[in-house]
């Protein structure tokens, strides 16, 4: 009988997106370098990643302020461009891995994968797939019909949390011994320790009284920015130092939500950089805030806003949905989406109370050592283990 402790996995071939993309670098570089530990990877990234005008945030730039990639177990192909299917094939017919790992998160990108995944599947060899959103953010669009048809050439899935395990089940009727789920790791690649924290907020413009709250991420309609500013309106009343720094690229209009700022009369208090952050001034942001809040109105997968939160172990209050109840570690941090009133008073019993903020960052602490992408890494080959295994055994038959 076949031990899978004795499946050694030796190559895997990865796609996704690697800096200087912007796309899902972030995560894939931390998860990729990971699991470099573990196993010698292929990593089939992009050249061109789709058309500048199908991104909702407007111009797609580079981001070169990534960290250079120097791992002699990490080689990194940069062959793909979304017009060129003979790119398309040549990856899927020459990657030399024991098996595929696709990460999946937009619909752009669907014939790409399609063809590199029949690539595999006529060589044999069995692909895993991280989903990372199952369901579109925004309205529901053709992304499921596209996902439908990538999911039926999958031999088994990981998604980063148990919504996104039920929805996949749900919607797609994927049995539950095909699904794995393991979390989005802390973005630890963001914290700088040579960097003074008074002097960053000096540049931010806030004093050693202020109390900072953070909204960092894509400025995008589910990320709850209605909902952030009726409840900082209530939480000035009663901490006039607090302070709310906003930052990220719109993707959306702002004018709304000025006009609730000018209507709240709470321009003062609030600063804005409403343009994509570089990975190198990320920290900043982070360094410079108190607090972090997540207030979602719907939301199925986790955040990359809450795996950087974690690697600062900055304190957190999120709302009800998706993964974000798994950044916290006690359910009084979380509160139900749309409800302003429910934000501002634990922002209030939170922000007021030091020794309760010192428990909230080292509940983060734990969280994130608990997953760390060393645990990821060891869950993920278990795995490959597992698939390599299943496809062995159906061999033998």
């Amino acid at each position: 009988m076949l031990n899978p402790n004795r499946i050694t996995p030796k190559n895997i071939t990865m796609l996704g997106s690697l800096p200087p993309l912007r796309a899902l670098s972030s995560y894939c570089l931390a998860f990729s370098i990971s699991m470099s530990e573990l196993c010698n990877i292929e990593f089939i990234s992009f050249k061109k990643i789709y058309p500048s005008f199908l991104y909702p945030g407007g111009e797609l730039k580079d981001d070169n302020t990534f960290s250079q990639i120097d791992n002699p177990k990490l080689k990194v192909i940069r062959r793909l461009t979304w017009y060129n299917p003979f790119t398309w094939i040549i990856e899927g017919l020459s990657g030399n891995g024991d098996l595929l790992h696709a990460q999946w998160w937009t619909p752009f990108l669907g014939l790409v994968y399609l063809v590199i995944f029949i690539g595999f599947k006529l060589r044999r060899k069995p692909i895993i797939i991280t989903i990372h959103n199952v369901l579109p953010h925004e309205k529901p669009s053709i992304h499921k019909i596209i996902s439908g048809f990538l999911f039926k050439l999958c031999d088994h899935f990981i998604v980063h949390s148990l919504s996104n395990e039920r929805q996949l089940k749900r919607y797609f009727n994927i049995p539950g011994d095909r699904i794995s789920t393991i979390p989005h790791g802390p973005l630890d690649f963001h914290v700088k320790t040579d960097i003074d924290r008074q002097t960053v907020r000096d540049g931010f413009g806030f004093k050693p009284q202020d109390k900072v709250i953070l909204l960092f991420g894509a400025i995008r309609p589910y990320k709850g920015i209605d909902t952030a500013l009726n409840a900082f309106q209530r939480v000035i009343r009663q901490v006039p130092e607090a302070r709310l720094l906003i930052a990220g690229k719109l993707w959306e209009k702002w004018d709304r939500y000025e006009e609730i700022i000018r209507g709240l009369d709470i321009s003062e208090y609030i600063r804005k950089h409403l343009v994509y952050i570089p990975t190198n001034e990320v920290g900043k942001f982070f360094l410079a805030s108190d607090f972090v809040i997540l207030p979602y109105h719907h939301f199925d997968s986790q955040s990359g806003v809450g795996a950087a939160a974690l690697a600062f172990r900055k304190p957190m209050i999120v709302t009800e949905t998706g993964g974000l109840p798994e950044f916290v570690a006690d359910r009084f941090y979380v509160v139900p989406p749309k409800d302003s009133d429910a934000l501002a008073k634990k922002i209030i019993t939170c922000i007021n109370d030091p020794v309760r903020l010192a428990r909230m960052s080292e509940e983060a602490e734990k969280i994130a050592d608990r997953i760390s992408w060393n645990a990821i890494a060891s869950k993920t080959f278990s795995v490959y283990r597992q698939v390599i295994l299943g496809k062995r055994i159906a061999k033998r038959k």
